[in-house]
């Protein structure tokens, strides 16, 4: 791909998701773009780069957007934060809402699913401690394809292999011919919105707890900083933030504090 093509395509990308695409990762255009190029009808990279340059909007430029930031994701994902959210987030927060008997989650860019099925799997789990319990998960991505992959909850064997323990398989899943899918109750708790981390975050409400984990590692600084302060804007004072191993808000945002001897959760700086 000659410099120009790739200028305009990471320009692209960047204006529409935020997603900085360095030299060193253009390797990801042929392999991530060659199948919207079938798709279309198109026998190359050049082909479909022309095409967009010619459509500043449309069903291209969005299958463009959707294949280069669609974000590989799995049950119990790196298994400390999940732990940390059981063991030492949801405790005090049953305590803190037990008046009103309800909160929210919010996960950022949720893919197919895994992360906030992972979320409703420990509530279910959690048993009578939530009878009568009102909990919102919301689950937001750029992508409506893979929105729809995660409201159908349908995982290959090699998806549920990963992460997901054999016992939890067993209990919340279903065998459909050469897939699993999650239960419908379980379904039922999140809700997928098509939303990018970009826009207005205020019309999905507040939220006690968010999941922001392996985003902004594709953002610049200036970007990271704008979306932590969006995020921080749906939280209360006494919200959780959940970021990615090679994350963080420090040098960052003003809005968030690292949680002593917690690594990766953060509470809402008051002021």
């Amino acid at each position: 791909m000659n410099p120009a093509d790739f200028e305009f395509i990471s320009g692209l990308l960047k204006d529409r998701s935020g997603l900085v695409l360095t030299p060193d990762k253009s390797y990801l255009l042929e392999s991530r773009l060659m199948p919207v190029a079938r798709k279309h009808g198109m026998p190359g990279l050049e082909e479909l780069i022309q095409a967009v340059r010619g459509a500043s909007e449309g069903p291209l430029v969005v299958d463009v957007t959707e294949a280069m930031t669609t974000n590989e994701s799995f049950f119990f994902r790196d298994t400390k934060p999940f732990d940390l959210f059981r063991e030492i987030i949801l405790p005090p927060l049953l305590e803190s809402r037990a008046a009103k008997k309800s909160f929210r989650i919010f996960c950022a860019a949720a893919s197919s699913g895994q992360e906030p099925y992972s979320l409703a799997i420990i509530l279910r789990e959690a048993g009578a401690k939530l009878d009568g319990w009102k909990i919102d998960i919301i689950g937001t991505d750029i992508s409506t394809e893979i929105l729809d992959k995660a409201r159908a909850g349908l995982y290959s064997q090699f998806e549920v292999q990963r992460g997901l323990p054999i016992q939890l398989l067993v209990k919340y899943f279903e065998k459909k011919d050469d897939q699993w899918q999650i239960s419908q109750d379980l379904r039922d708790m999140v809700t997928y919105k098509e939303y990018n981390l970009l826009g207005n975050l205020s019309p999905l409400g507040q939220f006690d707890v968010v999941f922001c984990r392996n985003v902004l590692i594709y953002f610049d600084r200036e970007t990271k900083g704008k979306v932590l302060d969006s995020i921080a804007g749906l939280m209360p004072k006494d919200g959780t933030l959940f970021l990615g191993g090679a994350e963080t808000v420090l040098g960052i945002s003003e809005r968030f504090k690292p949680i002593p001897d917690q690594r990766g959760i953060y509470g809402v700086v008051t002021n």
